[in-house]
């Protein structure tokens, strides 16, 4: 394998480092950029908005920061483990206050959610009969064979909790966790592919319970009793986080890290040549982007390339393969989520029902106690800092699967949607004293029970094009942590094929 200096040094004919192009500048693009340039090659980010971040976007304004992306991670991954050391984050990290208070509305109004498996069954969240049914679930699945259980992978996320745990823990439990996390529905997602490692357990024990109890044990412990290496190395952080600053910091910093001059903003990807020449990995593509700031269109020659942009944009660009146009018509079209995030702020004497904690979900058969919206981060609570002392304030999110033309809204429509939410869930008077918005028309990949077709697609377009890549999260999942983990790995994945390149050319 060639090391990461002889990839720096070049063993092409013209002395130079490997030359790769990373499409998108969101934190999937931007993490494999960040490793690529760790490792000696010279990459090029194009990015066709006027800033970094993605669906990472951050506020200052008035004495108060919000984000209108994503508000918080984890730090489930060693790669974003590793990212945040070797970015030198440790300091910025902002962990929420009572971060495990999280509330669900039942009966129009909202409920604590148990913080622990021992809370919930001995608490009134759930029903006698739930409760029941979770405690039989490991004796009704565990002993049951292989052919019993489920492999169809295009069973909904519904399907799938519904057959272990019961309606009741479908409509309060798993609707507004997936509304809060990905947009979308219960009924309209696939387990295999919005929980694979639930999926994949059922499969091994047939019981979720017993199959996650241990694999957890698994982890902890090697093969033969030892303690698992993995444990010696850092430890993630237990629960979310954010930054000082807000989630802007984390893209903000991998941007500089990268350089301004690696980093092209306003430039749009146009086309992608392949054109083997004989050499491995050697010049084989060639990049058209345009400039908005130097009003014209410009090529440059590649060794590899990253696409991390939607897939609904890769699908647009001009592909030719040795001069021959390669239509990408045969990845499926992708349903996009649209999302709108709205910010409000109320002083703190008119909300009569203020709740410390993280915020609250809002179950979609609560829509028949009149609220509309998918739930609300208490970021003030959350992030004291993020106003000032006298008021609080409110992210609210609407649309999603459950309600595609509400996200579109107009923002005085959106305005009393949100403040009658916040006016029934924590008794708040008056008008807010501010209210900002931003709309995402494709906020989320929809992980249908047709998207096993979209994987075959992306896995069919890098086999038939040699030094091409996609990553992000369209691909790998949806959270923060999953897109940076999918740019990290696109990027091993560049270096493995760069050094089979010059391997072949040095022998």
């Amino acid at each position: 394998m060639a090391s990461s200096s002889s990839l720096a040094n070049g063993d092409n004919p013209k002395g130079s480092a490997k030359r790769v192009a990373v499409v998108g500048a969101g934190v999937s693009g931007l993490a494999a950029a960040y490793r690529l340039k760790s490792s000696g090659v010279d990459v090029t980010v194009f990015e066709a908005d006027a800033r970094v971040g993605g669906k990472l976007r951050s506020v200052s304004h008035d004495g108060l920061i919000w984000d209108e992306g994503a508000n918080t991670m984890t730090e489930s991954e060693p790669e974003v483990r590793s990212l945040l050391d070797e970015l030198g984050l440790r300091e910025k990290q902002q962990f929420p206050i009572s971060q495990f208070k999280r509330y669900v509305v039942r009966n129009g109004m909202p409920v604590l959610l148990p913080s622990n498996p021992i809370v919930l069954l001995t608490g009134s969240f759930l029903s006698s009969r739930s409760k029941f049914k979770i405690i039989l679930e490991p004796l009704l699945w565990e002993k049951r064979n292989p052919s019993e259980v489920s492999n169809d992978m295009q069973e909904s996320v519904g399907q799938f909790f519904e057959r272990h745990f019961g309606s009741e823990v479908v409509d309060y439990l798993i609707d507004p966790f997936v509304a809060g996390t990905s947009g979308g529905d219960p009924e309209s997602l696939s387990i295999s592919h919005c929980f694979p490692e639930l999926w994949n357990i059922e499969k091994r024990f047939g019981s979720i319970i017993t199959g996650a109890i241990r694999s957890a044990l698994s982890s902890r412990r090697g093969k033969h009793g030892k303690p698992n290496d993995s444990l010696n190395k850092r430890k993630a952080q237990r629960g979310s986080f954010s930054f000082y600053g807000g989630m802007q910091t984390l893209p903000d910093a991998m941007y500089e890290k990268l350089g301004k001059d690696n980093v092209k903003l306003q430039s749009k990807v146009l086309s992608l040549s392949y054109d083997h020449h004989g050499n491995p990995a050697l010049e084989n593509w060639s990049l058209v982007h345009h400039s908005e700031q130097k009003k014209r269109s410009e090529e440059s020659p590649f060794d590899a390339l990253v696409l991390t942009a939607p897939l609904c944009n890769v699908k647009e660009l001009i592909v030719t393969k040795r001069g021959n146009c390669f239509p990408l018509d045969f990845i499926p079209e992708v349903d996009y989520l649209p999302l709108s995030v709205v910010i409000t702020t109320f002083r703190k004497q008119n909300v009569k029902r203020p709740l410390e904690g993280f915020g609250v979900l809002v179950p979609s058969k609560e829509q028949k106690n009149g609220l509309k919206t998918l739930g609300t981060l208490f970021s003030s609570m959350m992030f004291p800092d993020r106003a000032p002392s006298d008021l609080y304030l409110y992210t609210t999110f609407v649309g999603g699967s459950r309600n595609r033309e509400l996200a579109k809204a107009p923002i005085d429509a959106l305005k009393e949607i949100v403040t009658a939410d916040i006016r029934q869930l924590l008794g708040a008077e008056g008008e807010p004293t501010s209210v900002n918005h931003y709309y995402w028309s494709k906020a989320f990949p929809l992980y249908g029970r047709n998207y096993d077709a979209v994987l075959r697609g992306i896995e069919k377009m890098e086999k038939d094009l040699p030094g091409l890549f996609y990553a992000g999260n369209n691909k790998d999942g949806l959270s923060v942590g999953k897109a940076i983990t999918s740019g990290c790995r696109a990027a091993d994945q560049v270096l493995a094929y760069l050094s089979s390149g010059s391997e072949i050319n040095n022998t």
